[in-house]
């Protein structure tokens, strides 16, 4: 179902902290949830003629769209404000420069009147145009002020009719304003053509693209969206990464930002106690103009120089941020006082610069940390692969072998009866 993960879930927070990168003493923990405004989010919805198609369940996507929306209304949190914007709803005609212009602020974000909103969506039928990239400085609009999170969910089953205002340059705009702004994107039995379109979209502001093709696929992911929205903000700790593992700082877990220059590696420590796993991400953004076919590597290395684990990811030039990630598990030992294993992380790019531009100072990066609970070696643990399947196959050995003795009795009942007659 989801096209594009990222494995760096503060990666909507990186474009905003492109000026961090100051240098804070080693050992620095992530910053703690702060006091902000309500969390906001906009619902834009394609009404355009195309969401009469008759594909999702048996039903029109404008049907399944609007049974989402409506558990959606339901399962919103108190403290999220919530508005619904609408595109090509409106103008049913052919000209173009009206049918770019259609869109409109269904409901408006606020305090949520479930039954009102509800009766706002029940009107809305597919009627014109798809023009994504107006809709999306609207709802940017719609969101304006406060400090708190703000999410944009568009949801279209087309790509945008009113070019040359492209969508997806649109959303890089709305990015480089830093004001915080993460737009997902939905797209409702996607074309390739639709797929690239909102991936780039929501890849220029650190937010995700999700393929749909049924009702409950779709009610489930604008949901996740909006509770994600509800959850407290970390602000990244800024933290100096070293040019060796020796030098390393030593994180805990959290959320952290950094500089890495062109060509450069950057060095972090982590340690990780036995019975504990290791997750760590990193997740970098082209803050400027950079030559297409790139990408990031990210290592775990023992304090000696050995390769313990690594995750990459490669890019051709279409995405302005790129992550990956990778996970360690400590095996948990007999003794009790067991030392932590020092873990060093490196994290490399292969960003260049376009000609003319400036390789100062590095491209912003993003490092998430996690030390948690290790895995259950009886739970988690797969026995030949086949996990819990053991359970599974000896009850299907057992029920084959009862099987066989009672057909084998039958069998030879049968023939004492035949040869008896």
């Amino acid at each position: 179902m989801i096209t594009r993960t990222r494995l760096a879930a503060g990666a909507c927070a990186l474009l905003a902290a492109l000026t961090a990168g100051i240098a804070v003493p080693a050992g620095a923990a992530a910053g703690e949830p702060t006091g902000r405004d309500a969390p906001k989010v906009d619902l834009v919805l394609d009404v355009s003629g195309s969401m009469r198609a008759r594909d999702i369940d048996g039903q029109s996507r404008m049907a399944a769209a609007k049974q989402a929306f409506n558990e959606v209304l339901d399962a919103t949190p108190e403290e999220v404000e919530l508005g619904i914007r609408t595109l090509g709803a409106n103008y049913p005609g052919d000209d173009r420069k009206t049918g770019c212009k259609d869109t409109a602020q269904l409901y408006p974000v606020g305090p949520l009147d479930r039954t009102e909103a509800k009766a706002a969506v029940a009107t809305l039928a597919p009627t014109g145009w798809t023009p994504i990239g107006p809709a999306l400085l609207k709802a940017a609009d719609d969101l304006d002020g406060g400090d708190g999170a703000k999410r944009i969910v568009l949801i279209s089953d087309g790509e945008d009719t009113c070019a040359p205002l492209d969508p997806c340059e649109v959303a890089r705009e709305i990015a480089a304003k830093g004001i915080g702004l993460t737009i997902d994107t939905l797209g409702l039995v996607p074309t390739a053509k639709l797929s690239r379109q909102l991936s780039c979209i929501a890849d220029a502001t650190g937010g995700t693209y999700t393929s749909v093709e049924h009702q409950d696929e779709l009610t489930d992911r604008v949901n996740e969206l909006v509770d994600r929205a509800a959850e407290p903000v970390v602000t990244p700790v800024p933290a100096e990464g070293a040019d060796r593992c020796a030098g390393a700082p030593a994180l805990k877990s959290g959320l952290y930002t950094d500089r890495a220059a062109f060509g450069q590696q950057r060095w972090y420590r982590v340690d990780v106690p036995p019975g504990k796993e290791l997750r760590a991400s990193v997740s970098v953004a082209a803050d400027r103009a950079v030559n297409p076919g790139y990408g990031v590597l990210l290592r775990a290395v023992t304090f000696k120089g050995r390769e313990i684990v690594r995750g990459e990811a490669a890019g051709t030039g279409r995405t302005d941020v790129i992550s990956t990630g990778l996970r360690h598990p400590k095996p948990g030992g007999d003794e009790e006082d067991a030392p932590a294993e020092a873990v060093c992380l490196a994290v490399s790019h292969s960003f260049s610069a376009a000609p003319g531009v400036k390789a100062t100072p590095g491209l912003p990066l993003e490092l998430t940390v996690d030390v948690v609970d290790g895995p259950d070696e009886a739970a988690d643990v797969a026995a030949f692969g086949l996990g819990r399947g053991w359970w599974l196959l000896g009850v299907l050995i057992l029920a084959g072998f009862l099987a066989g003795l009672v057909w084998g009795w039958l069998s030879r009942w049968r023939v004492a009866v035949w040869r008896t007659n």
